[in-house]
């Protein structure tokens, strides 16, 4: 059981190959994981930003590290100008490479920086936080495999909270890692107007019919998601539909175990 005290990550070992990098000293509540194989590993998504990841992963491999994007969000890429391979579906490439549309540097640094509850590194001042851009390794399609040596990931193009979002599905263990499409405790997001209320549903309606998975892991809030909740997400589906909900302006609406606010 790998143990590691650090003034602002949090890591969990999900299994032996498997790690959840957490970041709880913010409100966002942000999670990265860490995938091992035989030949590389995995990073999805890079965090915050506001301290340096790469410290964490090298104390958990020496294998050379991917980072797969789940979408093109500041919370996600706070870490990429860490690490030199870095892949992201092709619908937000252009995010990556020339900044977030519709979402003011104003806003971010505001929702960077506030309700803290942990001490951060004297590198970081959200007055000058500057998202990551630059330009990826490669771009990833719905249906790619990534294959790191004895396990391989599968690629599910999952847009609704942004057009290029990703889930990443891992066939050795059954984890569905599912970004910003599914999480519990807050609402999931598709109300910017780089959201799609009709794709983020049409998005939950793809991984609820995934029969293989055993474990469902959002970017926030809890770190591991029971199944079952992948048929709360059909129930969810059949009444947004009916009650014409699936539109811009209808809020929050609730269900067990997660809420939508579109």
């Amino acid at each position: 059981m790998v143990k590691i005290d650090d003034i602002w990550f949090t890591v969990e070992e999900i299994n032996a190959e498997t790690y959840a990098i957490s970041e709880y000293g913010h409100w966002e509540k942000v999670h990265s994981f860490l995938l091992l194989g035989d030949k590389r590993a995995v990073l999805i998504d890079t965090g915050l930003g506001i301290d340096n990841i790469r410290r964490i992963t090298k104390q958990l491999t020496s294998l050379p590290i991917t980072v797969l994007t789940t979408h093109v969000h500041w919370d996600h890429i706070g870490g990429h100008e860490q690490f030199d391979d870095i892949y992201v579906h092709r619908d937000e490439v252009d995010w990556l490479v020339h900044g977030i549309p519709k979402l003011s540097i104003d806003q971010i640094r505001k929702d960077v920086g506030r309700d803290i509850t942990l001490p951060t590194p004297h590198t970081f001042d959200p007055i000058n936080y500057k998202p990551f851009q630059g330009q990826p390794s490669g771009v990833l399609e719905d249906g790619d495999i990534i294959d790191i040596g004895n396990r391989k990931l599968t690629v599910l193009h999952t847009p609704g909270h942004s057009p290029g979002h990703i889930a990443l599905l891992d066939s050795k263990y059954g984890y569905l890692f599912t970004g910003d499409l599914l999480y519990d405790q807050a609402p999931i997001y598709a109300f910017f107007p780089t959201t799609s209320p009709e794709d983020l549903v049409h998005s939950l309606e793809r991984i609820a019919q995934l029969t293989s998975v055993t474990k469902i892991f959002g970017s926030h809030h809890t770190v591991g998601l029971d199944p079952a909740i992948l048929l709360e997400i059909k129930k969810a589906v059949i009444t947004l539909r009916e009650n014409n909900l699936v539109q811009f302006g209808t809020g929050i609406h609730r269900f067990k175990g997660f809420s939508i606010q579109f």
